[in-house]
């Protein structure tokens, strides 16, 4: 017998085997809040103890959004609203949500149809198995408005192939499914019509089957995505976003004297210069450490942002008034001082720290 549970903002169903977690606020893309982040610990709990289950699949509501993000808005109203608490419970909920899901130990099957951004791509890309369809769109745009690429992306960007992450996390370029396929983002690549289709060939999977099994069943559905667009500027990524500063990287788009490096330096002309430098570190950094390591460094950089002004400012002119011109603090590259760095990155008293 299928048992659904419903609240606002997420759907829990058992369907034969499988656990189905449905985001549910298209309205809003999907958004993440601080409710949905909270009600999802349980489900996954109890599904990763039943022998019963043997998958877990997460989904969006709606044809536009896997899950767009967190709820901005929310972040942002909790400063005028003096809600400190808020800004630090949120992403210690969503960093440990994420971290969930990577060491999650049973197969994890995100269908990314739709937008998937920011805080959707830390419940998604760290899944055993990531569907990607024709209307996917993927991005990690935080450094435009005054973030970084968080929820794991200081793990998982620099493990894509050459400079891919450093690029991705920089610019916030938005991809479709051939370059999440070719990037190692996506692991398959489903026409958005079959997934229902897919969702009961899991549930009717044998819970007992494994990992194996479940790739095998999406395999049966994947077809080739199409062309990567990212092949034709590999070459080109990999060398610029390879130096050893942002301004180094700058310069050598700007010596490339080609029409795609001089629209890449006005995309980042327009990022947060504190954003572009917070980013390049955490990339490098993150390198050499593992997830646990990452996420907690990830929560002290959050957190001097959410003290600080860029972020405020990055949503009020993208999200609120939707002017597009944000006006940064610092301005310039130059302006982004060393210690301003140390401060982002240095531990602090309430580190996020895991069991």
């Amino acid at each position: 017998m299928n048992a659904t549970e419903e609240s606002d903002v997420v759907l829990f169903e058992r369907r034969g085997g499988l656990g189905l977690i449905t985001f549910n606020r298209p309205a809003v893309l999907n958004s993440l809040t601080l409710d949905m982040m909270k009600a999802l610990d349980p489900f996954l709990d109890e599904w990763e103890a039943d022998p019963n289950v043997g998958a877990v699949v997460v989904q969006g509501t709606g044809e536009r959004a896997f899950c767009a993000g967190g709820d901005l808005r929310a972040l942002f109203n909790s400063r005028s609203n003096g809600d400190r608490a808020y800004r630090s419970n949120f992403y210690i909920a969503e960093y440990s949500q994420n971290r969930h899901v990577f060491r999650y130990r049973k197969p994890y099957v995100a269908l990314i149809d739709g937008i998937v951004m920011g805080g959707g791509v830390g419940l998604s890309v760290h899944g055993s198995h990531r569907v990607a369809t024709e209307r996917t769109l993927f991005a990690m745009p935080e450094t435009g408005i005054g973030l970084f690429p968080d929820v794991g992306g200081s793990y998982f960007l620099p493990r894509l192939p050459g400079e891919l992450g450093m690029y991705l996390g920089l610019t916030g370029v938005r991809l479709k499914a051939p370059d999440l396929i070719y990037a190692g983002i996506a692991t398959h690549f489903v026409p958005s019509a079959d997934l229902p289709r897919l969702i009961e060939a899991l549930a009717t999977t044998d819970p007992s089957a494994g990992e194996s099994m479940v790739g095998r069943t999406i395999e049966r559905f994947a077809r080739e995505p199409g062309p990567a667009l990212l092949t034709e500027h590999r070459d080109v990524i990999d060398r610029c976003f390879a130096k050893g500063s942002v301004e180094s990287i700058v310069a050598a788009l700007t010596a490339e004297a080609s029409s795609w490096a001089a629209e890449t330096v006005k995309t980042l002309s327009t990022k947060s210069p504190t954003s572009l430098k917070l980013t390049f570190r955490e990339l490098r950094e993150g390198r050499h450490l593992d997830f646990e390591a990452a996420m907690t460094m990830e929560y002290r950089i959050c957190q001097f942002c959410m003290d600080g002004h860029d972020f405020f400012e990055g949503v009020r002119a993208a999200i609120l008034d939707k002017d597009n011109a944000p006006k940064w603090d610092p301005p310039t590259l130059a302006g982004v001082t060393p210690s301003t760095l140390e401060q982002a990155f240095a531990p602090r008293p309430d580190d996020l720290h895991f069991d």
